[in-house]
């Protein structure tokens, strides 16, 4: 008779296997809109998306194309460009420009739109003062259009260019210096040198940050909706509001969705398919010295973009501000604020929480299981906000519907909009879109975490969550509080789910910088405009301190 031995069952404390609830929960609220958009594109009457198709849908696609098209080449020129010239040269202003070239990140597009229109339009300074000083009249001169798809693909490349900046400086800092001084040795100019050598070798790094551009223009709203361009995004928003028919705002953001999961695909394959062996970096990189009319360039190339994306803004809403007459201490300014405060604050905590879940769930034990639901959570950064609150709001408003009529039959109960009418919906949205950033914060934090510190606290005694207490949280406290930041700044610019999903007399410093700016009140409207710049500075600065440690 054989004999097996006893292996005792291994139990799973009540704690882990609340995170194991978590992380369902999570990629189930991920998961929602996708269903949601599905079931309504195909489930509602395709009227009034056959009349947009004879009228303005092949507009909306033409104008989306173009401008994802301009706004990917603007940034891929300036960020690699300029990451290049900070990090390999050597000229005037080069340690104050390496941190500032950031800092546009920290501004939404739709503000610079408020100051620029403000500056460059018909009535505003510019053009006042070219009519003062020639004794022109409006029909004697052509000025270009800033309410135009070049306003919008300006606007736009100014505040993104900082995702391939950044991504292309770490790539170029990376490079050892042996290739590029051969290349120099075989007779290559440095600017030959550049193209054939230092750029194909960054670019994983800058196809990634050229992806993420694309997919964050495609998600804008305030910009276009502001200029009068014609897009996806203001197409689901003319439906659902305007015509009041929400299959055809399902049925274009099912389109939507398709391209920006067509993009979130382009970019996960440029960052898997390219790998480049730099070897060992044997000598530190010598900065070119660059001749005098190349150190003009070099200093005028890294500081336009400065100029456009911070200085003038900044300069122009500030002047607005001051002839505005808006009282930020207003009972009514305070509640924008307090919102916004408590929006992004909530947002933020349950987007870290997530991501330490989904994170250590993939980390202790790498299954498909796992590694799909980290996909499905990082999928919503690539959706824009309005394809997200259309696939919640139609499910959650069936459900509330449905809800509401069964107790008034059986109980003569009206149990209202639970969910549609509540805060929490919206925060499902922004959960949604920027747990990715979480994520990525969170998987940066814990890879230098060794695995044998898990094996040693499972040794001691320790269950998951003892091991994410006592070991990760203490090592990661950087890693989450940069990840909580970047969420709360997202969710403190984010515009289209706000408007769509906020319930009725909630509003936001962007909903009401939105609003002001539409009624074209543009003093107004520069006043929380600041206060979400000023806001969104804060993770910025962080990062370029981050910046700043590194290669002087």
């Amino acid at each position: 008779m054989t004999t097996t031995a006893f292996r005792p069952r291994k139990s799973k404390s009540p704690m882990t296997r609340v995170f194991g609830v978590v992380a369902v929960l999570v990629t189930i609220i991920c998961v929602i809109p996708y269903i949601g958009v599905i079931t309504a594109a195909a489930s509602g009457s395709f009227d009034t998306l056959a009349h947009l198709a004879d009228t303005v849908l092949g507009r909306y696609t033409l104008t989306t194309v173009i401008l994802v098209a301009l706004v990917m080449i603007g940034s891929a020129a300036i960020g690699a460009g300029a990451a290049w010239l900070v990090t390999m040269t050597e000229f005037p202003g080069r340690r104050w420009m390496e941190i500032a070239l950031a800092l546009p990140l920290a501004f939404p597009a739709y503000v610079l739109a408020y100051g620029y229109t403000h500056v460059l339009d018909h009535p505003g300074i510019v053009q006042t003062t070219l009519r003062d000083l020639t004794g022109w009249g409006p029909r004697d001169y052509w000025f270009p259009e800033i309410r135009s798809l070049g306003g919008a693909a300006l606007m736009l490349t100014l505040v993104l260019y900082p995702y391939v900046y950044l991504l292309a400086r770490a790539a170029f800092a990376a490079q050892g210096a042996s290739t590029f001084l051969a290349a120099r040795v075989l007779g290559q100019s440095p600017l030959n040198a550049f193209f054939f050598v230092s750029l194909p070798m960054a670019r994983p790094a800058i196809a990634s940050g050229v992806m993420l551009v694309a997919m964050e223009t495609i998600a804008d709203f305030g910009t276009v909706a502001y200029f009068g361009v014609q897009t996806f995004a203001v197409g689901i928003y003319t439906s659902w509001f305007t015509m009041a028919d929400r299959a055809a705002a399902a049925q274009l953001a099912l389109g939507l969705l398709a391209f920006a999961l067509f993009l979130a695909i382009l970019e996960r394959t440029s960052r898997g398919g390219a790998k480049y062996a730099n070897g060992r970096r044997n000598a530190p990189m010598q900065r070119i010295k660059l001749s005098g009319t190349q150190r003009i360039v070099a200093s005028f190339f890294c500081f336009l973009p400065i100029l456009m994306g911070v200085i003038l803004p900044v300069a122009a809403l500030g002047t607005m501000a001051v002839g505005s007459e808006q009282d930020l201490l207003s009972p009514r300014y305070l509640g924008f604020i307090r919102n916004s405060l408590m929006l992004a604050s909530i947002a933020a905590a349950l987007a870290v929480f997530a991501a330490l879940v989904l994170g250590t769930l993939h980390r202790a034990k790498d299954s498909r299981t796992t590694g799909a639901a980290l996909y499905l959570a990082r999928i919503g950064y690539a959706v824009p906000g309005g394809v997200i609150a259309v696939g919640l709001l139609v499910p959650f408003a069936a459900f509330d519907n449905t809800l509401d009529a069964w107790m008034r039959a059986n109980f003569d109960i009206s149990t209202g909009l639970l969910f549609t009418g509540s805060i929490w919906l919206l925060i499902f949205a922004y959960l949604i879109r920027f747990l990715a950033a979480a994520i990525g914060a969170y998987e940066g934090g814990i890879a230098s975490v060794g695995t044998n510190m898990d094996a040693a606290a499972r040794t001691l005694g320790q269950d998951m969550p003892g091991m994410v207490r006592r070991i990760h949280l203490p090592l990661l406290r950087t890693s989450l509080l940069t990840a909580g930041l970047i969420v709360f700044v997202d969710v403190m610019k984010e515009l289209p789910a706000t408007l769509i999903m906020r319930p009725f007399n909630y509003d936001t410093l962007a909903v009401q910088a939105y609003r002001l700016a539409s009624d074209e009140r543009l003093e107004g409207a520069a006043v929380p405009s600041l206060v979400i710049a000023a806001i969104g500075l804060i993770p910025v600065v962080l990062l370029c301190r981050r910046i700043g440690k590194g290669r002087a």
